[in-house]
């Protein structure tokens, strides 16, 4: 299946590829204070219903969860129609969800707010598909700036969205709703703007319009008397293809596991030990942060040095974060805010160098879908590790969890050595 809709094959490919990274850094700002909303209060909102840690992980598994089937529908839409309606309709159904937190907490019924968290979970996984927009019409030298350039725009909103649980807390409180609710009344809105945003303004669509000028391309060059011949495949070859996808998926897999293990029970942890709302708001707004902000020098540094040493770096930096957060005394806000920044660090550095694989391996005319799939496996290793993390602190403890993750995330070196190796 194609898009039906009209496509201007005379914008130069800068100008589209510039306006579209304009509306994709707008939604993105917007989509980032709804995503950043939600993590800082789910787990604590389900330990209050519920009465037990031991479930406390399983908010950030049903996000995940939810974020895994809107990966293969957001993906097989865009596969379909194009980018613009899979994000936005991705979106839309996020602001449907935080809604249902919303009742859910007013009627205190678990049930409800395990079900809209489920659905909560599709603006999570638009907000990662979106870099893969951001990455369709650029050069192959500028992809990995192309994906962060749309990551660092989620920055704003997701420093903003955590800092201001307190704040929405207290209008919840006026409105008559609970206060751990409140972060959700942002969400929704945050997600609602950015499926409008979408929607109304990104025109020309960067998938659909990519594909036409491939398309071009190749009728150009299998033209009689073309000077160039028959169009080669998009990409490499299979086995390069195949160790490619294999690595790029690992990375996003691996990174997305351990991060979302370690910062689900930050702030249980923290709030186990005597700290507020606004300390470990604070904290998680520092993850955020460090997860995006640092994308535009990330970017720089795997075109520049290689997709496969920055996806190393990945694991390296986020055994760092681990050992930090394992050995660090509960009291000091200070190095759990550290350990969490590494944290976010590590795992921007597996998200840009994983897209950039993926995108260099994978031709057009399965990219939407392949990334789709790909994105449900990071979607499961989130939802794993979100469940698994509630489950592992209360049998055992916050650093025990923390250690474990970073000495997992050395997985990926041995990974990285072996896909080198093959070629």
């Amino acid at each position: 299946m194609t898009n039906t809709s009209p496509v201007r094959s005379d914008i130069p490919t800068v100008v589209a590829q510039r306006r579209v990274l304009r509306v994709l850094v707008a939604s993105q700002i917007l989509s980032g204070a709804g995503l950043a909303a939600g993590v800082t209060v789910g787990a604590l909102l389900a330990k209050d219903m519920l009465g037990t840690t031991s479930l406390a992980g399983l908010p950030s598994a049903l996000v995940t969860a939810g974020s895994a089937l809107t990966a293969i529908a957001v993906g097989r839409v865009s596969q379909a129609h194009g980018r613009r309606p899979g994000l936005a309709a991705g979106y839309f159904a996020g602001s449907v969800g935080s809604a249902g937190v919303i009742l859910a907490a007013v009627l205190d019924s678990p049930l409800l707010l395990f079900t809209a968290l489920f659905v909560y979970g599709a603006g999570s996984a638009t907000n990662l598909q979106a870099r893969y927009a951001g990455a369709d019409l650029a050069a192959p030298n500028h992809r990995a700036r192309a994906v962060s350039t749309v990551l660092v725009a989620t920055t704003l909103g997701g420093v903003a969205g955590p800092n201001l649980a307190a704040p929405t807390g207290a209008l919840a409180e006026h409105l008559g709703i609970p206060n751990l609710a409140g972060p959700f009344i942002l969400s929704g809105l945050a997600y609602a703007l950015a499926a409008l945003v979408l929607a109304l303004w990104l025109q020309p669509d960067p998938l659909v319009l990519a594909r036409t000028r491939a398309a071009a391309t190749e009728a150009a060059a299998t033209e009689p008397g073309s000077a160039t011949g028959p169009a080669t495949a998009d990409g490499p070859d299979t086995n390069e293809a195949r160790g490619g996808l294999v690595l790029g998926a690992l990375a996003m897999i691996l990174t997305q596991l351990v991060m979302v293990a370690i910062m689900t029970m930050t702030p249980v942890h923290m709030h186990d030990h005597g700290h507020g709302t606004a300390a470990s708001g604070l904290v998680i707004a520092i993850h955020i942060g460090a997860m995006y902000l640092p994308s535009p020098l990330t970017g720089w540094l795997v075109d520049h040095y290689g997709r496969t040493k920055i996806a190393a770096a990945s694991g390296t930096v986020l055994l760092a974060s681990g050992a930090l957060a394992g050995l660090a005394p509960a009291d000091s806000v200070a190095l759990l805010a550290l350990a969490l920044a590494l944290l976010g660090l590590g795992w921007n550095f597996g998200i840009v160098s994983g897209t950039a694989i993926i995108t260099d391996t994978v031709p057009l005319a399965t990219r939407a879908k392949t990334q789709g799939l790909v994105d449900v496996s990071i979607a499961v290793s989130g939802a794993t590790g979100g469940m698994a993390s509630g489950i592992m602190v209360a049998a055992t403890s916050y650093p025990a969890l923390a250690l474990t993750g970073g000495i997992l995330s050395l997985a990926l070196l041995p990974a990285v050595a072996a896909t080198a190796y093959r070629r």
